[in-house]
């Protein structure tokens, strides 16, 4: 059981200094650790190995209520500290925080591992700046079973903590590749056999139609781009096609997530499909 009081009452500690200064890009890739806040990001983060949770900064009321969460840390090899409220609060980058506060090691992936394990389904987050969306799109991709995630060198960063809060958890569930060059990542998709399809309100080709003609069973990897100007020409000149997403109502457009979404199942369910590059049985 925790204790009654918590051992870090000052926001000026140390440690709380650290942890804190984990909120800014320049300390996180140098220190190559991020912040994670919440129930379910630290529940993942304890389960994905590699040591990946170091530190966790947890309330004495939030302690006792997810006393689960605290083993499994604890179990994972964090070191565990009760904390007073103004402590994670000034460590949390939230309104309101959650009483939760990890610091992980930094999880991304080699390109060239994504590579080799012949993904079918990926999501490219390429000219993305918002880390709302990036980590939205990020928790579609695994909720439609794609196998990679790829942000080029014109994203914003993977770690960012609203990016981190915006994919629930999903960033420990699925390889994610950062800083690719949006060039190097089309062409080594294409030479690993996946088609390459640009998502642009303005697409040449329909999504409906593209799903008609049984044309997307095979691996597919989906280029998303700007939330507000989209993909520029020479990033959707490098794709097989540049596709848009229907609009049958009156809407002027759909935000990226959504649109993400909206691409990813639909692929998922064509390779599901009789004919698709996935068995129905397939996990």
């Amino acid at each position: 059981m925790p204790s009654a009081s918590p051992d870090l009452v000052s926001p000026r500690s140390p440690r709380v200094s650290a942890a804190r200064r984990l909120a800014r890009r320049n300390f996180r890739g140098k220190e190559r650790l991020f912040l994670a806040e919440g129930p379910q990001a630290v529940r993942e983060a304890a389960a994905y190995g590699k040591e990946t949770l170091v530190e966790l900064f947890a309330t004495v009321e939030a302690a006792e209520r997810y006393a689960d969460i605290i083993g499994e840390a604890r179990t994972s090899g964090a070191r565990i500290h009760l904390a007073d409220e103004q402590v994670i609060a000034d460590i949390s980058t939230t309104v309101t925080p959650q009483g939760l506060v990890g610091i992980c090691r930094f999880v991304d992936t080699p390109f060239e591992e994504i590579l080799a394990a012949r993904p079918k389904l990926v999501a490219v987050l390429a000219h993305v700046r918002d880390p709302g969306n990036a980590g939205t799109v990020l928790r579609c991709a695994d909720a439609a079973g794609a196998e990679a995630v790829v942000l080029t060198d014109a994203s914003v960063d993977l770690y960012n903590p609203k990016a981190v809060r915006a994919s629930v958890g999903s960033l420990f569930h699925l390889p994610v590749a950062v800083g690719v060059p949006v060039e190097q990542a089309v062409a080594g998709l294409k030479g690993a056999g996946v088609r390459i399809l640009a998502a642009d309100g303005a697409g040449e080709d329909d999504l409906d139609d593209e799903l008609d003609h049984g044309t997307m069973g095979g691996p597919t990897a989906w280029v998303f781009g700007n939330e507000a100007w989209g993909l520029p020409e020479e990033t959707r000149a490098l794709a097989d096609a540049v596709v848009r997403v229907p609009i049958h109502g009156k809407a002027e457009s759909l935000n990226l997530a959504t649109a993400a979404a909206v691409c990813l199942y639909a692929s998922a369910r064509a390779q599901r499909a009789s004919g698709g590059c996935r068995s129905v049985t397939e996990s």
